[in-house]
């Protein structure tokens, strides 16, 4: 591989910019319409994230338009580029499908522009993919061989029994998992998934990932899955996974976590379902007694939605410098001890939380919500590199458990 893209190659790349803003969600639908035409590449990837609707094509397409409009500024896409190689390594992803993939990319982009896919211009992306691709296939490669190595570390999907069932809501129930070989389990960082390999009846391999709700415990993982309306994977876990069901697992991963020691106040901020890292998060600062003055903030939509309450209850009554505030958007004359503020969560109030400033904020949740606080705490002037965190759901989707 070549050391660095050649001038030529960057100035081309970057003028195709407009060109991608224009038709760019086009020429990624018919680079994945090309990929799954292969039965082995579709299969590695969430189908639930595909098609018109899908998240993932959208976000393909800002990531193509950002490697572009960046492309002579690459350490900006640095964080970008960790995410997507930890998402491979949970969908085991391997060099010999990156061809598939540039195939399908440079055939879309042809296939899409035309005329105005010169020679020149279709070179210099196939050198701009390569580029990135082998930046890709080198960081995979190190997280792989980490993983493998680490105590309870494995490559691939191992095998674990479901050990435990447990409803925690109207809506989310938890699945306890143990290793099928006895053997322990790899520590993940709190705040990271795991990605699952489920045989649904009827369907091509479906895959998921979903957040471990625990902390580390050498043991086991438990992760905490909502039923989602026409969700295929998680309408099959709450109606066939019980004690003593094998499910396919990948190693944890993921590059949104909570540091081992925090070095500041720590605000947990979850809407609905995300709160599973942040559960995973407030179990290990407890558990470990970590000297962090810690606020977990969570919203529902109402007590039979909300999940885990008195399990959270219980750990921060268990920490010397924990706290929790909880918000219901619609309550009952009886929910008042299983809530603190009948709202939505605002900017405005977590502005007036103190201490702001100082404090590193760790947000999962439905992405429009969440989007206008992050939005928020940076205009509060919270420092971007203390607001961390994991988006879920469709562009227009409401803050909901």
């Amino acid at each position: 591989m070549a050391e660095a893209l050649s001038e030529r190659t960057i100035a081309l790349v970057k003028a195709t910019v407009p060109a991608l803003e224009a038709h760019g969600l086009d020429i990624v639908r018919e680079m994945y319409s090309r990929m799954f035409q292969n039965p082995e590449i579709r299969d590695l990837f969430n189908q639930s994230h595909h098609g018109d609707t899908g998240s993932q094509p959208r976000a393909l397409t800002g990531a193509i338009l950002a490697y572009a409009s960046n492309i002579d500024n690459l350490g900006a896409l640095a964080a970008a580029v960790e995410r997507i190689a930890q998402k491979h390594v949970g969908l085991q992803i391997l060099p010999e499908h990156y061809p598939h993939v540039g195939n399908a990319l440079l055939g879309a982009i042809a296939h899409v522009l035309g005329d105005a896919a010169t020679d020149e211009i279709m070179t210099a992306w196939g050198e701009a993919y390569w580029f990135l691709a082998n930046i890709l296939i080198t960081r995979e490669a190190a997280l792989y061989e980490s993983l493998a190595a680490a105590e309870g570390g494995w490559n691939g999907w191992r095998a674990f029994e479901v050990i435990e069932v447990r409803p925690e809501s109207s809506v989310i129930t938890s699945f306890v998992l143990k290793p099928k070989d006895g053997g322990p389990v790899l520590r993940h960082r709190p705040g990271q998934y795991l990605t699952f390999w489920f045989d649904v009846p009827g369907h091509a391999p479906v895959k998921r990932n979903y957040s471990i709700s625990s902390a580390p415990n050498d043991e086991t993982y438990r992760i905490s899955v909502k039923r989602e309306d026409k969700g295929l994977a998680s309408g099959w876990l709450h109606d066939n996974a019980r004690v003593g069901m094998v499910l396919k697992v990948g190693a944890p991963a993921g590059d949104f976590f909570l540091p081992e020691a925090p070095q500041r106040p720590v605000v947990l901020l979850s809407g609905g379902v995300g709160l599973t890292p942040m559960v995973s998060m407030l179990e290990t600062i407890v558990a470990e007694n970590l000297d962090a003055e810690v606020h977990y903030v969570h919203g529902a939509r109402d007590a039979a939605s909300h999940a885990m309450g008195e399990h959270v209850r219980a750990l921060t009554a268990a920490h010397p410098k924990a706290r929790s505030t909880v918000f219901y958007e619609t309550a009952a004359a009886n929910d008042a001890a299983r809530h603190d503020r009948q709202s939505v969560i605002s900017g405005a109030w977590l502005a007036e939380q103190t201490p702001i400033h100082e404090a590193d904020y760790y947000l999962c949740g439905p992405r429009p919500f969440l989007r206008a606080l992050v939005s928020d705490l940076a205009a509060a002037g919270v420092p971007t590199d203390r607001i961390h965190y994991e988006f879920f759901g469709p562009a227009d989707e409401n803050l909901a458990a």
